[in-house]
């Protein structure tokens, strides 16, 4: 994953048809409108990209469809955060996979960790 990346960076949000399944033309219009208008770097699933109700595949396929769409033009920075450092792993392994630029993690929440606990949360990811 990169870690040169600057500049205006758009969390994004994920397109949706009414039922709920993703909307995949939408998103390529997003993306592109983002890329033509001189955003830097896009952040898909994170918090603004309504992660917290998608499944851990649709999460995945969303960044897959994201690096796949842009093709190096402009950073992918993918959300893999989670309380779960099993499932932060998880997300921060299968973005690698699909070619992200980098991650973004959220601090654990709800269940707040010791700062020993950040540190070996944090440290699994890394």
């Amino acid at each position: 994953m990169s870690s040169n990346i600057r500049g205006s960076i758009v969390a994004i949000v994920t397109p949706m048809h009414q039922d709920g399944s993703l909307d995949f033309p939408a998103l390529n219009h997003l993306l592109e409108w983002h890329i033509e208008s001189g955003t830097n770097a896009v952040v898909v699933v994170g918090t603004t990209g309504e992660s917290a109700t998608l499944s851990n595949d649709e999460h995945c396929e969303l960044v897959a469809h994201c690096v796949k769409q842009v093709r190096g033009r402009i950073p992918v920075i993918a959300g893999t955060g989670s309380n779960n450092t099993s499932e932060a792993l998880y997300f921060t392994e299968s973005a690698r996979q699909n070619g992200a630029d980098a991650a973004l993690l959220v601090t654990p929440y709800y269940n707040r960790p010791s700062q020993e606990g950040l540190y070996q949360h944090f440290k699994a990811v890394a």
